[in-house]
């Protein structure tokens, strides 16, 4: 006798036409396939329409409501504080760095923790945002002066917050769906973002400057329901993880190469690109910054942070 299939929906809070969407879809579809339609999981773009916050669908997440999210980890911060350290400013290097970092034992280190919480991030799930830049409507930004008292957007979570207090700026948080409108109305003076998604969310029509400052790296996490994760059962779980593997890898190497081919497609299109001095932000963050987010994302993870990227100071 046949059973019924595992049905479950993947949120996500990017539009149809971005980087990360068509991935997911060939994600689950590979699943389905594989499994002989033992486990179906729909693939949601923009939240599916859900008015909520970020915090309010990770708890549906974990209360199983929702059974897969992809979302940011300063995001996971509220929940999970440990993720904060996806986002620390001037870590990271290169993408490569990142995947065999959060691939690895820091990525262990975090996803141990986030299942203690009830929720459960899957291996090899960290899907390529990409270095965030800023940009702005009018002000050009050349150094970290040049953000003094600057009203910018930035995501939900802590370390966004600390960060642009630190550089001197205004942080003010704006839903990302949102955000194109809260630039074109005035209510902000810019916002920063990887390239992928100034492009996808039309960022050019509401901005003029982008200082590529590469301040963070960013990325989404694809995190489950743990009770509906334990419900797969080993087989159903090697599948996912395995296609997880081949399509996320599919979507990193993608989207890190539309970031850099960006540069050259937005700056034909009339936004002015600056190269700001980054040791002027680097300064501004060297007192103090680092040494509280150590205490903040304890020991453990910090050590495995900086056996990866150098000592942060």
């Amino acid at each position: 006798m046949s059973t019924a299939p595992l049905k479950g929906r993947q949120f996500h809070y990017q539009p149809v036409a971005s980087h990360i969407h068509p991935f997911l879809v060939d994600l689950w579809a590979a699943v389905r396939a594989e499994s002989g339609g033992r486990l179906d999981v729909s693939v949601h773009a923009d939240n599916d329409g859900l008015k909520a916050s970020h915090a309010e669908i990770i708890d549906k997440v974990r209360t199983g409501e929702i059974e897969f999210y992809a979302v940011m980890g300063s995001l996971l911060g509220e929940l999970s504080p440990v993720f904060e350290i996806q986002g620390v400013p001037f870590a990271y290097t290169s993408e490569e760095q990142v995947y065999a970092l959060m691939d690895g034992e820091l990525g262990t280190c975090l996803r141990n923790d986030l299942a203690a919480r009830g929720v459960y991030a899957v291996p090899f799930g960290l899907m390529e945002n990409g270095f965030r830049h800023i940009s702005t409507v009018e002000r050009k930004i050349m150094n970290a002066d040049d953000l003094a008292g600057l009203r910018i957007r930035v995501p939900e979570g802590r370390i966004f917050d600390d960060t642009f207090k630190s550089l001197g700026a205004t942080p003010l948080p704006v839903f990302v769906l949102d955000l194109h409108c809260a630039l074109a109305e005035g209510r902000v003076d810019g916002q920063e973002n990887p390239l992928a998604i100034t492009e996808s969310l039309k960022l050019a029509q509401v901005t003029r400057h982008i200082a590529l400052t590469s301040h963070m790296w960013s990325g989404f996490n694809l995190i489950a329901n743990l009770a509906f994760w334990e419900r797969l059962g080993a087989d159903l779980q090697a599948i996912v993880v395995r296609n997880v593997q081949m399509h996320i890898g599919r979507q990193r190497a993608h989207t890190a190469q539309l970031n850099r081919d960006l540069e050259q497609k937005l700056a034909t299109g009339g936004m002015q690109f600056t190269r700001p001095d980054i040791a002027s932000f680097r300064a501004r963050l060297a007192g103090g910054f680092y040494a509280r987010w150590k205490k903040e994302l304890g020991r453990q993870a910090w050590t495995l942070l900086e056996a990866g990227v150098g000592k942060l100071s």
